[in-house]
């Protein structure tokens, strides 16, 4: 799925950029840029992963793995708010909400291990986006900067753990996040196709009682990784 939306990215600005350079080069929306504050939403598309390490490393001879993680699409939707601090440079918040599923199962054991684990984040970044000088109806950019997030399904304070099927994750955490995308002008409206990076910094896993937990007490840390792919529309 994500190569899908990747390459309808791509794809998409190609094509948009094609229409610029050879076509009719009519600036849409010519003063956009020029205010100081501007506002918006995004609809999105997710995928999470996790990364552990480990106290000692001993994976499962067949998989190299101590773990295996189902990514599945999860869907993003929030709010932008922009602040221009100069002619390439722009200040960006961007609350939202994010819903993902992940599967997950420890390999040392048999298929009753396997958690189904469904999040709902609420998101909030803090970017700046660098830019290019404009090109006629469309200008790239970069993005980068900190976030956290809120995740409301951690069960971070439910004292039933793994040993009767409940996966607990802590409910803050803390982002790096790193990504590209497009501005395009059009008639009504500016769109920008996005892809990010999203990197979690601290260790989200909340330990079973069991001090010999396979699922956390091998763990020294447990992050989540995730795509991003966003439209932005203002």
């Amino acid at each position: 799925m994500k190569r899908i939306l990747a390459i309808s990215l791509f794809l998409l600005c190609s094509q948009f950029s094609n229409a610029q350079f050879f076509g009719d080069q009519i600036l849409n929306n010519e003063n956009f840029d020029a205010q100081r504050w501007s506002w918006g939403y995004f609809l999105g598309f997710n995928s999470y992963d996790f990364h552990f390490d480990y106290e000692d490393y001993n994976p499962s001879p067949v998989t190299g793995q101590d773990f295996r993680v189902e990514r599945r699409t999860g869907f993003n939707v929030g709010l932008v708010g922009n602040l221009k601090l100069g002619s390439n440079l722009d200040l960006r918040l961007e609350p939202g909400v994010s819903f993902s599923t992940r599967g997950f199962q420890a390999l040392k054991a048999d298929a009753s291990t396997f958690r189904e684990i469904s999040s709902t984040y609420v998101h909030i970044p803090l970017l700046l986006k660098f830019s290019t000088d404009r090109l006629n109806n469309f200008k790239p950019f970069v993005v980068g900067g900190l976030s956290t997030s809120i995740n409301l399904s951690s069960n971070e304070n439910n004292p039933d753990d793994n040993s009767v099927g409940q996966f607990r994750m802590k409910t803050n955490t803390y982002y790096y996040e790193i990504g590209f995308g497009i501005d395009l002008y059009l008639y009504y409206f500016k769109l920008s196709p996005s892809i990010r990076g999203v990197f979690a910094i601290n260790d989200e896993l909340v330990r079973d009682e069991d001090p010999d937990s396979i699922f956390t007490g091998n763990v020294d840390k447990m992050t989540s990784r995730a795509i991003f792919i966003n439209f932005t529309f203002q």
